[in-house]
C-alpha cells in the first residue's frame, strides 16, 4: 500500500514574486520614533515603496497594514525632524543677532 502525501500548500514566497519589506519599514518607523529620527525619511520612502508594490501585486497584501505604520511613524519623525532642524536655525540666528547687539553697548 502506497502511503499518502499530505497536502502541498502554496508558500508566500511562491505566490508573490518578491518579499515584503513590511516589518523592516516599521521596525525603521519605531526606531526613527524613539531614537534616530534621521531614519524618518528612509521608512517613509521604504513604505511607499512596500505599498506600491503591495498595489501592483508583487508582495503579499496581508502585510499592508505593518507597511502603513512604519510609512506613517515614518512621516511624524520626519516632519519633528524638520521641526527640530527649524528649531536649530532659529536659535542660532538669534544667538548670532543678540551678538551683534551686544557688541554696540
Amino acid at each position: 500500500m502506497a502511503m499518502s502525501q499530505p497536502p502541498q500548500f502554496p508558500s508566500e514566497s511562491s505566490a508573490y514574486p518578491e518579499a515584503s519589506q513590511a516589518t523592516t519599514v516599521l521596525v525603521l518607523g519605531i526606531i526613527a520614533i524613539v531614537a534616530c529620527q534621521l531614519l524618518g525619511p528612509i521608512a517613509w520612502v521604504m513604505g511607499n515603496n512596500e505599498l506600491a508594490a503591495i498595489d501592483a501585486g508583487r508582495r503579499a497584501p496581508e502585510n499592508r497594514g505593518t507597511a502603513n505604520a512604519g510609512r506613517i511613524l515614518g512621516i511624524i519623525s520626519t516632519v519633528l525632524l524638520g521641526l527640530v532642524v527649524i528649531l536649530i536655525v532659529l536659535l542660532v540666528a538669534g544667538a548670532f543677532t543678540f551678538s551683534a547687539f551686544d557688541s554696540f553697548n
